[in-house]
């Protein structure tokens, strides 16, 4: 007996969103540190503005589509605890962090979104809305994948990959293996393309991560915290529209 491309669609996408639904909570053992310590520290903000960002807009995108229930349901959870994430944030952060997120928030979480909401609510119309709302979420998608190339080249230069741990690979991996079958069963093109480049920027990691285990492990402890932080604010990015989140 045949199985119909609504139902492994349907696997597809709940493999992605179990997997995607225990990473989102993998940063509360970060929060719970700042909560105990009433400090930011050095953590950033912005992982989980971008985060935040990316998911209204593909939850935007499945409310429009209508039939991606389960890239709504993991991006509704999405909005709900990166929100959580970012009234902690604020509430310890110091006044100048404060204020430098609340302006980010202003700019990306409420400007940017209201003018992709009036432009695709108003300037098309029909299927052309969904085509342009898809492409522009897909266009974000893109341009977060290309960040993690720094961290590449990082692993070439110093031959290490303390800064590129092996679970952050195979979880990019995995994940965007789930979500490129379940657009691609869902024979959407915008939810199944980013995964491709997600799933060959994996396999790329995981290959540098075998040539490269046994390398210097002597780097600089402030450039490791660096640039972890930078592989966070990508995976979390990725996350939160289905595409794959890690935790560090």
């Amino acid at each position: 007996m045949a199985i119909s491309h609504s139902s492994l669609a349907f696997a597809f996408g709940m493999l992605g969103n179990i997997i995607s639904f225990l990473v989102f909570l993998a940063p509360i053992t970060t929060f719970y540190r700042i909560f105990k310590k009433k400090s930011t520290e050095g953590f950033q903000s912005l992982p989980y503005l971008v985060a935040l960002f990316s998911s209204m807009l593909w939850l935007y995108y499945a409310l429009l589509k209508k039939d991606a229930v389960l890239l709504l349901t993991i991006n509704s959870f999405g909005c709900v605890i990166e929100v959580i994430y970012i009234i902690l944030y604020i509430t310890y952060a110091t006044r100048d962090v404060r204020n430098l997120t609340l302006k980010l928030f202003f700019a990306m979480n409420v400007g940017s979104f209201v003018l992709i909401l009036l432009v695709t609510h108003f300037a098309v119309h029909g299927s052309l809305r969904v085509q342009l709302l898809g492409w522009i979420c897909v266009s974000l998608s893109i341009s977060v994948f290309a960040a993690p190339l720094s961290i590449v080249a990082q692993v070439v230069r110093t031959k290490s990959v303390e800064f590129m741990p092996f679970n952050l690979s195979f979880t990019l991996t995995l994940s965007a293996i789930m979500w490129f079958g379940y657009g691609l069963f869902l024979k959407d093109i915008c939810i199944a393309l980013p995964n491709v480049l997600g799933f060959a920027l994996g396999l790329i990691q995981m290959l540098l991560y075998a040539i490269y285990r046994n390398g210097n492990k002597k780097v600089d402890k402030m450039e490791k915290k660096a640039q972890l932080q930078q592989l966070k604010s990508v995976v979390i990015a990725i996350a939160i529209h289905g595409h794959g989140h890690f935790s560090l």
